[in-house]
């Protein structure tokens, strides 16, 4: 019997992940149509908790002003905290200013600084994910928990392992970023996990001038591209 019924589950899922591609691939084709025509952009990952008004929430903003005064658009997972901040800095320059949205139970919200035309829905963190990283020319990365550690470190294996074009990647916030960055030097690099030139994809700076600083001196003599 107990078999029986575990047969029944298997099936019912299948069936459920063979209709699940259409609406996989419809994302896909709605994000890469979408995107394509908006232009060489920078994306600011962060935490959804930061309110406004507290130092990284402002910021940035400041971050993403410069970004948008640099010439590049801004994309942001699009709810609230960091991601509201890098929005809206984008939106007060004049820039323009993305936001790759995703139902979560908590937390995610549309934040009201997005473009009217330039905001995406998705239900797959996945293809959500191959959206940034496609068309980014660079990562900048403010202080955040697991979801933003978690495209951090995509980014750099990705990169690490040529799958994608190198584009630069920006801690913002030396304080706190300073402990995981030494503990990948001193633990991961000290046990031969990982070669010492990867430490070279990743930047630490405090100011706003300084993340454009780097993304402008990568870009010098170089094209814009999508990254795959």
């Amino acid at each position: 019997m107990r078999k029986e019924q575990h047969h029944k589950g298997w099936n019912e899922i299948k069936t459920n992940d063979s209709w699940a591609i259409f609406k996989i691939m419809g994302e896909f084709v709605n994000g890469f149509e979408k995107m394509s025509a908006i232009g060489p952009c920078v994306s600011i990952f962060g935490s959804a908790r930061i309110k406004p008004g507290e130092p990284y929430y402002e910021l940035a903003v400041n971050v993403a002003k410069s970004i948008a005064d640099a010439g590049y658009g801004v994309i942001t997972g699009g709810g609230p905290g960091i991601m509201e901040a890098g929005n809206k800095g984008a939106h007060l320059a004049g820039g323009t200013s993305v936001g790759l949205n995703i139902e979560l139970p908590f937390e995610q919200h549309d934040n009201p600084y997005i473009d009217s035309d330039k905001s995406l829905d998705f239900d797959y963190f996945f293809v959500r994910k191959v959206m940034f990283v496609k068309y980014s020319q660079g990562f900048v990365v403010m202080p955040g928990g697991f979801g933003t550690l978690d495209e951090l470190f995509e980014a750099i294996t990705l990169i690490q392992t040529n799958k994608i074009h190198k584009f630069p990647i920006v801690l913002v916030g030396s304080k706190f970023w300073s402990g995981l960055i030494d503990w990948v030097k001193d633990t991961m690099l000290g046990a031969g996990n990982i070669s010492a030139k990867d430490l070279d994809l990743i930047k630490i700076v405090d100011t706003e001038d300084e993340v454009v600083k780097i993304i402008d001196a990568f870009y010098k003599g170089r094209t814009f591209s999508p990254n795959f």
